[in-house]
Order: structure tokens, then C-alpha cells, then sequence
């Protein structure tokens, strides 16, 4: 992939933006328990959840690794199972071959690659021409719907 100059320093300002947002998450997460809940919608008005009682990130040198527990199901399922104890990918996923991040075109904790893919490009719900690279929370819609919350 060729990237002009314009388009590497909106990489670049959006990687340290992420690096920025991920430390804010480890300061707040050490201080306290927090719950996550993953509010999902598709693109004919259907909504549903998935709920942790137990969420946090760990620090940079551990690679911003994710820790999720607690699943209580809201209709989506738990395509996170995968992703806990997973790194915040720079190709530091778990797969042999591939760099999940590249492969599938976002930033995220990525095992052997993704069962959810919730920074995944915006995509206009089914796209049978992609295949995972959109807002993705497999467990739910598959790998080859968006979803558009």
C-alpha cells in the first residue's frame, strides 16, 4: 500500500491519537472496576447488546493488553471472547502468517485474527465484496455485514 505524504501524516496523527486514547483508558481502568457494554445497531434498525462486569487495559509495556470478564448477553453474543488478553495491535496478534491490523484494516486487540472488528471501516451494512474489514461483531451479523452503530 503507497501512501503519499498527506495521507502518512494523517496515519501518523491518528496513531498517536489512538496511543493517547489507549494510556487514558489504563489510567482510568487501574483506579477502579469498570463494566463495558458494546451497543451495537444494524442497518434495519435492530438493536443489541453485549455487557462486561469486569473491563481494563493494561500499560504500554504490556502492549495495552485487554482484559474483559463477566459476559452477561444482550442478543449480540460474545465475540470478544477471542480478543481478551490480547494486545493492541501493531502486528501483535497471534496469528503465524498475517498482521491482522493490515489484513483487516484497523487497529484492535486481535488474536488469531478477529471475532469482532469494532474499528473496522464503515461499510453500508451486507457487503458480500468485503469480507471482514467493516464494524464487525461476528457472534451477531458475521463477518460480511457493518454494522452502522
Amino acid at each position: 500500500m503507497a501512501l503519499n505524504r498527506n495521507k502518512l501524516t494523517f496515519w501518523l496523527r491518528m496513531s498517536q491519537q489512538e496511543l493517547h486514547r489507549l494510556e487514558n483508558f489504563y489510567q482510568l481502568t487501574q483506579r477502579k472496576t469498570f463494566e463495558l457494554r458494546v451497543d451495537m445497531e444494524d442497518f434495519e434498525g435492530g438493536m443489541v447488546h453485549a455487557q462486561y462486569s469486569s473491563f481494563s487495559i493494561d500499560s504500554e509495556t504490556e502492549g495495552y493488553r485487554l482484559h474483559v470478564s463477566g459476559y452477561t448477553d444482550g442478543g449480540a453474543g460474545d465475540s470478544l471472547i477471542i480478543h481478551n488478553g490480547q494486545k493492541f495491535d501493531r502486528d501483535q496478534d497471534t496469528h503465524s502468517t498475517l498482521n491482522c491490523a493490515r489484513s483487516f484494516l484497523a487497529a484492535f486487540w486481535y488474536s488469531d485474527c478477529h471475532n469482532a472488528n469494532l474499528n473496522g471501516v464503515y461499510l453500508w451494512g451486507s457487503d458480500g465484496t468485503h469480507y471482514a474489514i467493516g464494524v464487525e461483531w461476528s457472534s451477531w451479523k458475521g463477518y460480511s455485514y457493518s454494522l452502522k452503530k
